[in-house]
């Protein structure tokens, strides 16, 4: 649609909007079809402007000034490129068939261009679906005028109709009229006459009827009749695309008898294209090879009890809490270093995969799901490291479910994609984890259509992946290469791979795994706590969800029509204050299905202990102190060592305190070696003093520093003897007192008081910092009330603009209208007392000129109050600001 039309129509006498008592516009023309998508939405209601707004939410940025502005900014290039991108499969195919076909269309012609005008039997699925495919065109001002004049918004048609340029995903060529322009009359006058048709005297009347010849059946079914079999055979490989083919100067015989009856016709000097109309009768006059009007069912692949999925999921999520606290722990007395650029550097990635005994892929999401719940960032210091956030803090102090939920609404809401980690950008260079360009927009809508697709499945039933990603496609189909699409050759194999090419489809391929990961599924299939997250209701799943589901993908307005007549719930997307109280609710169910904290562990004769189970956080803490973490699963096993009992020692316990320790949360009998271990390395401990002179050794036992002087693995600690008692060293108090217990001693650090020093690790943490926000994918969606009154404004400023006028004295066509001081005033009070409205040109402060169309109200004090149409409100003018005034025609008032 051109502005040209779209500013001629807005002026039309006749199409002034009148307020029904309903609340919807209706025309004044009547039943008269709409001339320009302009006239189309005036004749709207409000609820179809804001299914509109809702759908295509760029419109809404600023808000329009009228219906004539709405409509040309629905017709720019990129908001219809969004808008396209944003169909679902047969939805783009009905666009696709409305671009092919000539402009106005029927509806009887969309239908046989999807279901084909041949002999054969329709599919029924095509006649049944188009209703709902044109009514999504039409509520996104994609197409506009009734189904006997059918019309593609002119920047639609110019992005989906067949060129040399752009080929159509149909596979179809240019019609005879655009092949043959240029082409000399005495040329088409051969074609008309091997054709066996009668020349003509012109070549427009000659185009005519080689067009006229080709939309014949029955004329031609004769003309291939008489077609060589290898003439038929180079069509079959145009006929579906793409519809070009390379000649030589001398074509083979099948292809000239083609070229010299215009069913091939020159595109270049050395190419030749099958026309549009010969093709189409070739298909049966369909515009695809395979119609998808109904979209594909989610298969379940497994089936299970939903007691053993919850219990699973449930198992899962405890194994990410303490995963994610594992990886905090880590980091929080000395994280990673952050590369220059940004981001985990490879070799720590490595060694982060390696302590949490993962992969490095899986490792990546835990740092991403840590990062997107702001429980880790960067410290911002000079040495720039990563390091545990404050809300950390807080986060450990809640109970296990409401730590869940708090990183599973992280992980739903976030645009960054651990998936990517590890591949490349568009500049080559590598994608680092908490780096950036991680961010996606569309991942948050994937992650939740394919948890929504989920839910749509019975309690306990597993999906069919490759299912669940056919059904992502059919819902936002993938833009393929110009020329490739499922209805060619190279669709099909593109569509066969067995590996998600597009961005969408990897997306939806981590969700699958991240789910399981996180606990939102087990076993593959959607657990109680998932659906509460995302406001599904258990057991609404079956055809019918299913069936809602795919409407769902038309736009919001679909979605809830068909859901409602399907009788199904179909889960979307929630606002922030709905995500919240999902949460509690999925928290309330994850609650009781996790493990309860212990308090005690299972001491054994071989120096471990068995937890079987969670442990109470202090127990939990003082343990992985007091000993090594040997194996997880099910149940925990910790190793006694001579450095773990040591690290304990050095932290501030005695060997009194450790026993009371064991013997208090042990439901077993404190082993006798373990009693043993503890008590000779506390006999041991602190027997060397080392502190700084640069560094020295104090021990009484003036045999032990003998032994020490002697033993040859001290010469690179560069030892000699002060005192009988003291020992000095040229290496640093660290270094000669990890030195000395390489060598199997157990010193201990003092101060320069000679205390010994207890040494704890620094639990570091960053300044406060905010989680990551998501990058939003266009503007967002407005809410009922910005729908509201965005829709109020812009029929205010409709009436104003379309409104039809008198002419004001001493005021040109399209100037704003003058009148004196006196004759204002004059007006404007005549129009206070009998309630009409006027036209005013008025000056604001900044000097800015408008046109506005007031009811007044009350004059009084050389100001004005009326309600003005254009705003939608009352205001008050100052008289001194108006221009002039003009009366509104009768037939516009």
């Amino acid at each position: 649609m051109g502005t040209g039309e779209l500013d001629r129509e807005a002026h039309v006498p006749g199409s002034v909007p009148a307020r029904t008592t309903a609340g919807t516009t209706a025309t004044t023309a009547g039943a008269t079809a709409p001339r320009t998508l302009a006239e189309a939405l005036r004749a709207r209601g409000d609820e179809g402007l804001a299914v509109l707004l809702r759908a295509r939410p760029d419109l809404l940025t600023p808000v329009p000034n009228d219906l004539t502005q709405l409509a040309t900014r629905a017709g720019t290039r990129g908001s219809v490129v969004r808008a396209l991108e944003r169909l679902d499969r047969f939805a783009l195919q009905t666009a696709q068939a409305l671009a092919v076909a000539a402009e106005p269309a029927s509806y009887a012609t969309v239908l046989d261009l999807l279901a084909g005008d041949g002999d054969g039997e329709r599919d029924p699925a095509v006649a049944a679906a188009l209703p709902r495919a044109l009514g999504v065109l039409r509520e996104q001002a994609l197409a506009w005028g009734d189904d006997e004049r059918l019309r593609l918004v002119r920047t639609a048609r110019e992005l989906l109709a067949p060129s040399p340029q752009h080929p159509s995903p149909t596979g179809l060529g240019p019609t005879v009229a655009e092949a043959t322009a240029g082409m000399s009359p005495g040329r088409l006058q051969e074609i008309l006459a091997a054709a066996g048709l009668a020349t003509t005297h012109d070549p427009v009347s000659a185009v005519t009827a080689l067009s006229a010849l080709f939309t014949d059946r029955k004329r031609m079914a004769a003309l291939l009749d008489t077609a060589p079999p290898e003439a038929l055979a180079v069509l079959d490989r145009l006929v579906w695309g793409p519809p070009y083919g390379e000649v030589t100067a001398d074509p083979a015989p099948p292809v000239r008898w083609l070229r010299d009856r215009g069913l091939l016709l020159p595109a270049t000097p050395r190419t030749v294209v099958l026309p549009r109309e010969a093709a189409l009768y070739l298909r049966g006059g369909r515009a695809h090879r395979m119609p998808e009007p109904v979209a594909p069912v989610v298969a379940v692949a497994a089936e299970h009890r939903p007691q053993v999925v919850d219990s699973t999921a449930a198992g899962q999520a405890y194994t990410a809490l303490a995963t994610v606290e594992e990886l905090l722990k880590e980091w929080q007395t000395g994280g990673p270093s952050v590369l220059r650029a940004g981001g985990l550097s490879v070799r720590d990635l490595k060694r982060t995969a390696a302590a949490l005994d993962v992969s490095e892929q899986i490792a990546a999401f835990w740092v991403e799901l840590t990062y997107a719940a702001g429980l880790v960032a960067s410290d911002g210091e000079a040495d720039e490291r990563f390091a545990p956030t404050p809300a950390y803090d807080g986060w450990l102090d809640l109970p296990a479910a409401e730590r869940w939920t708090a990183l599973a609404t992280a992980w739903l809401t976030a645009t960054r994609t651990a998936g990517l980690v590890g591949g490349q950008d568009t500049k080559g260079r590598t994608l680092a984890a908490l780096g950036p360009d991680l961010d996606r927009s569309a991942a948050p809508e994937v992650r939740h259509r394919v948890l929504a697709l989920l839910a749509t499945l019975p309690p306990g039933a597993a999906p069919d992946p490759a299912t669940v990603l056919a059904r992502l496609r059919w819902e936002r189909p993938v833009r393929h290469a110009p020329g490739r699409d499922a209805n060619t050759a190279g669709g099909a194999v593109a569509a066969a791979r067995p590996e998600p090419a597009d961005l969408r489809s990897r997306i939806a391929t981590w969700t699958l795994m991240e789910a399981e990961l996180l606990g939102l599924t087990g076993r593959g299939s959607l657990s109680a706590a998932a659906r509460a997250l995302l406001g599904a209701r258990a057991g609404a799943g079956g055809p019918a969800a299913d069936a809602a589901g795919a409407a769902g993908a038309a736009g919001a307005a679909g979605a809830a029509g068909a859901a409602g007549a399907a009788g199904a719930t179909v889960p979307r997307p929630a606002t922030p204050a709905e995500l919240g109280a999902r949460a509690v609710l999925a928290g309330q169910a994850l609650a009781p299905l996790l493990p309860a904290p212990l308090d005690h562990v299972l001491l054994q004769a071989d120096l471990t202990a068995v937890a079987p189970g969670p442990l109470e956080r202090p127990l939990a803490e003082a343990l992985g102190v007091l000993a090594d973490v040997e194996s997880k699963g099910g149940a925990t096993v910790y190793r006694f060592t001579p450095a773990s009992v040591r690290r304990a020692l050095d932290a501030g316990q005695a060997a009194a305190d450790l026993h009371a320790f064991l013997a208090h949360h042990s439901r077993t009998p404190v082993p006798q070696p373990l009693s043993y271990l503890i008590d000779d390395v506390a006999r041991r401990h602190g027997h060397l003093r080392i502190g700084a002179a640069s560094a020295y050794v104090r021990c009484d036992d003036d045999a032990l520093l003998d032994e020490i002087l002697a033993d040859r693995r001290s010469q690179g600690l560069r030892l000699r003897r002060l005192a009988p008692t003291v020992l000095a060293a040229q290496a640093d108090p660290a270094a000669l007192l990890d030195g000395l217990r390489t060598m199997g001693y157990a010193p201990a650090a003092e101060s320069a008081e000679g205390d010994v020093l207890i040494t704890r690790a620094d639990a570091r943490r960053t300044p406060p910092r905010t989680p990551p926000a998501p990058v939003p994918e266009g503007p967002p969606v407005p809410d009922d009330t910005l729908l509201g009154a965005a829709v109020k404004a812009i029929r205010a400023g409709d009436m104003a603009a379309t409104a039809v006028r008198r002419p004001a004295p001493h005021t040109a066509e399209g100037e704003l209208p003058r009148t004196t001081p006196a004759e204002t005033l004059a007006t404007v009070q005549a129009a206070a007392l009998t309630g009409s409205a006027l036209w005013i040109g008025y000056v604001n402060a900044d000097g800015a000129a408008s046109q506005r169309v007031i009811a007044p109200v009350r004059v009084e004090g050389g100001f004005v109050t009326a309600y003005d149409h254009t705003a939608d409100e009352v205001r008050t003018y100052p008289l001194h600001r108006i221009t002039g005034v003009a009366e509104l025609a009768e037939d516009g008032a």
